[in-house]
């Protein structure tokens, strides 16, 4: 740990305290830039300020709420990237609050159950997001909510008046009112470094969404870990597209320049056409990522000055390779895709000649298991590339050594307890490891398929899909086969310039793959401009998983089909549908249909 707490560390940044100085060979931080926002900046000084004011006004709300002092110090954040929201990590810091990032891509009672799971007293909101609050009941909020009103978004038709058309009649004060009335004055406390300084949502693909305790150790020692990692200095700038409420953007992209002393360029949201001219715009050295962000990038149209920007690093995970290997050169960026999770029990760096397709050589203790602990055997894999034993050596990936940075979810002893069973980590990830040593992601637990009676995981379909020139994105999934088992389907996104979808040139490409054996080839493809997504651009195949090839759940996609026998893919048409279903009731699989 660089200093005792968060809030020793702003105080060195803003050069107050005992910790004064920067890091080795830096000579003081406090008049540069940590923060931009479009064309507005704050020096590490002016940030402390700010967090001063929400300090005090969460420390109000605590006594307003709580005056016993026995309710968790808590506030919930609902609200796109905002100055605003980095602004009250800063003031959580000083006071010993928790911020708990609110995914706005949740409604309603959902967003009421994570309100109440993580027993939040207080709530900031932006205007745009207060329709998502509809039928949520909010009297546990004692402590107020308070309207994000001070970096409104201009393309949300927000009026002269300051209000929207939207707005439901939910209790609310202002922010910017409040903060006025709030002194810019250090509230001098010394939180404890097991202090939790955030609550973070699990991406909720699975199942529903876990809060993760996040301390401020936590924060500390991962922002160290990361600059190292990056080669980070205070001369380093990064840039914080990734929602504010999950933690790659907070781990991996603000906490580094916090504890460097360095500055970060906000965006309110990602935006692939707008990625590059940010990063130049922000003059950012570094990027973090997670999920299809470079996938989104590179459909862009390519241009010949594309690498003639200041990028030197990017992290991330969950990138392919062949994704990862095309940004990296078209941008001119050293990008280091890893293995990793919300909870960080677990971390495979892609270091050295890894072969496509893999994560990297496991750490000591990381293992692929069955079940009951026991280590499956080595994948065997054929010159084509072929997974010849995906039935036992496919299983999930574990941490024996311990359960590394996870801190447990909060108010969730269950889950906590499954996810350290015999003092391991249990990622809930499914991989296998090949005979050289180097571990493969084969999907979520969700991602299994099984066709006539094989079993084998979406992962390396997927991978092989993602390698058609035409295509930017994939997902691929096991739909209800109407007898037994399953099928395999694929949902894919076109590139901006990629002529219309071929059916027939997509099957002869298909057949043409070495590594896809008959039972691996997609019985159905379904032509998308949309993925269902969490907030952090992870395809919720879940969902797609329910949408199947159904006209009515599908939102007008074309879907089309291959029977077995049949050379090429033609549209799955109002008759293949209406027969389809009419099999899965004459074999008593008609539940299948509406799951």
């Amino acid at each position: 740990m660089v200093a005792p707490n968060g809030a020793a560390l702003l105080r060195r940044n803003a050069g107050r305290g005992p910790l004064t100085q920067g890091p080795p060979g830096d000579p003081g931080i406090a008049s540069r830039v940590h923060l931009r926002f479009d064309s507005r900046a704050w020096t590490h000084a002016e940030f402390f300020e700010e967090s001063c004011r929400f300090a005090q006004l969460f420390l109000a709300c605590r006594d307003a709420a709580d005056p016993s002092g026995a309710r968790p110090f808590h506030v919930a954040i609902l609200s796109d990237n905002t100055p605003d929201y980095l602004f009250a990590f800063g003031g959580a810091a000083l006071a010993g609050a928790a911020i708990v990032g609110l995914n706005p891509t949740r409604r309603g009672e959902h967003l009421a159950r994570d309100l109440a799971h993580t027993d939040c007293l207080a709530l900031l909101v932006e205007r745009q997001h207060l329709a998502l609050l509809d039928g949520a009941d909010l009297g546990a909020l004692t402590g107020g909510v308070y309207l994000l009103d001070r970096f409104p978004d201009e393309a949300d038709g927000v009026g002269g008046d300051g209000m929207h058309a939207s707005t439901p009649g939910v209790g609310h004060q202002s922010l910017a009112g409040a903060l006025t009335r709030q002194p810019a004055t250090d509230p001098g406390l010394d939180p404890a470094p097991d202090t939790i300084w955030a609550l973070i949502f699990t991406s909720g693909t699975s199942d529903a969404p876990k809060a993760v305790i996040c301390t401020q150790r936590r924060f500390l020692v991962t922002g160290n870990r990361m600059g190292m990692i990056m080669d980070l200095t205070g001369d380093d700038i990064g840039y914080l597209c990734m929602p504010l409420f999950h933690s790659n953007a907070l781990m991996v992209g603000w906490a580094p320049a916090l504890v460097n002393g360095a500055g970060v360029g906000l965006a309110r949201r990602f935006s692939a056409s707008r990625w590059l001219s940010d990063i130049r715009h922000y003059g950012s050295t570094y990027f973090n990522y997670v999920g299809k962000p470079l996938s989104y990038v590179l459909g862009t149209p390519e241009r010949p000055d594309d690498a003639e920007n200041p990028l030197r690093v990017a992290f991330g995970n969950e990138g392919a390779s062949e994704v990862v290997e095309a940004a990296a050169r078209r941008f001119g960026v050293d990008i280091i895709d890893t293995y990793g999770a919300t909870e960080g029990g677990i971390a495979v760096n892609r270091d050295g000649d890894v072969p496509s397709g893999a994560l990297g050589v496991p750490g000591p203790g990381v293992r692929v298991v069955a079940d009951d602990g026991t280590e499956l055997p080595r994948a065997r894999i054929d010159g084509a590339g072929r997974l010849l034993n995906a039935d036992e050596c496919v299983g999930e990936i574990v941490n024996t050594s311990g359960t590394g940075a996870f801190e447990g979810y909060y108010n969730n002893r269950e889950a906590t307890e499954r996810l350290t069973r015999m003092g391991w980590y249990w990622s809930s990830d499914l991989g296998y490891v090949d005979e050289a040593g180097f571990l493969y992601f084969a999907g979520r637990s969700a991602e299994w398929i099984r066709v006539d009676g094989e079993n084998f995981p979406a992962g390396p379909i997927e991978a092989v899909v993602r390698l058609h020139p035409d295509v930017a994105l994939a997902a691929v999934y096991g739909v209800p086969d109407d007898a037994a088992g399953d099928q395999v389907m694929a949902c894919l996104l076109l590139r901006s310039d990629a002529p219309p979808f071929d059916p027939v040139a997509f099957s002869a490409w298909l057949d043409s793959q070495p590594s896809l054996g008959p039972k691996w080839r997609p019985r159905y493809v379904r032509i998308t401009t949309s993925f269902p997504s969490t907030g952090t651009n992870k395809v919720v195949v879940r969902a797609l998983q329910h949408q199947k090839f159904r006209a009515d759940r599908c939102g007008g996609d074309p879907v089309f089909v291959r029977l077995r026998g049949e050379s090429v893919f033609r549209p799955f048409t109002t008759a293949d549908e209406t027969r389809l279903r009419k099999a899965f009731t004459a074999t008593g699989r008609e539940r299948f249909w509406e799951l």
